[in-house]
C-alpha cells in the first residue's frame, strides 16, 4: 500500500504504512491449506525373463550331411559282414552242391562219411583238452557207438532203404552238430556249424533223391 506522501509533508504527521506480509508467510499459509495426495507405494517388477526363441519345424528335405556314408553303402558293409561271420556255412552249402549235384554217391562212401565225422569230435576233443570230465568222453564215444551202428545198418539194407537210413542218420548228426554249436564244447564253433549244415544238406538231398 503507498502513503500519499504529499498530505505527510504537509501535516507533519508521520505517514503511517501498511505492513504487507511476507511472501514467505503467505506461501506457508498456501501450502498448509491445500491438503498433501498420499504418494502411491512404488511395487517392485520382478525381472524379465528373456523367452526362448522357437525354433521353427522344418518342413523341408532332409540335408545330406556329406561326412555320413550313403545308405546303400552302409547296409552293403553290414551284409558283406554277416557274410564274413558266416563262411562256414558258405563253405557247407558249396560242398553240399559239389556232393550231390550229380547225384548221390554210393552208400558206402556216405556210410564211411558218418563214421569219421563221430571220429573228428573225439579228435577236436583230445587236441583241445576238452575231453574232460570223463563223462564228456563217455558221450563221445557213445555217439561214436551209435552213429558207426547207423552206418553198418545202411550198408546192410540195400541202396534205395540204405540212403533213408544215412538220411536219419546224417539228421541226427546235424543235430548233434548243433547242440556243439550251441555250447562251444569239444570242436571249435565254426567246425560244428560248417558240419551242421553239410549234414543236414546231405541228408535232405538222400531223402529226396532216394
Amino acid at each position: 500500500m503507498q502513503t500519499d506522501s504529499t498530505r505527510d509533508d504537509r501535516s507533519g504527521v508521520t505517514p503511517r504504512t501498511t505492513p504487507t506480509a511476507p511472501a514467505t508467510q503467505t506461501a506457508a499459509h498456501a501450502t498448509q491449506a491445500a491438503p498433501t495426495a498420499p504418494t502411491t507405494p512404488t511395487v517392485p517388477t520382478a525381472p524379465t525373463t528373456a523367452a526362448k526363441p522357437v525354433t521353427p519345424a522344418h518342413t523341408g528335405p532332409t540335408r545330406h550331411d556329406p561326412h555320413s556314408p550313403p545308405t546303400g553303402t552302409a547296409g552293403s558293409a553290414g551284409f558283406l559282414r554277416a557274410l564274413g561271420h558266416r563262411w562256414p556255412t558258405l563253405l557247407a552249402l558249396a560242398l553240399a552242391v559239389a556232393t550231390f549235384v550229380d547225384g548221390l554217391p554210393p552208400v558206402g562212401l556216405l556210410g564211411g562219411l558218418l563214421l569219421i565225422m563221430p571220429l573228428c569230435y573225439l579228435l577236436f576233443g583230445a587236441l583241445r583238452g576238452e575231453l574232460r570230465p570223463p563223462r564228456v568222453l563217455v558221450v563221445q564215444l557213445a555217439g561214436l557207438v551209435a552213429f558207426g551202428a547207423v552206418a553198418l545198418l545202411a550198408l546192410t539194407a540195400g541202396d534205395r532203404a540204405g540212403y533213408y537210413v544215412l538220411a536219419a542218420g546224417w539228421f541226427g548228426h546235424a543235430v548233434w552238430d548243433f547242440v556243439h554249436h550251441r555250447t562251444g564244447r569239444v570242436v571249435p564253433r565254426a567246425w560244428s556249424e560248417w558240419c551242421c549244415v553239410v549234414d543236414a544238406c546231405g541228408a535232405l538231398a538222400m531223402a529226396v533223391l532216394a
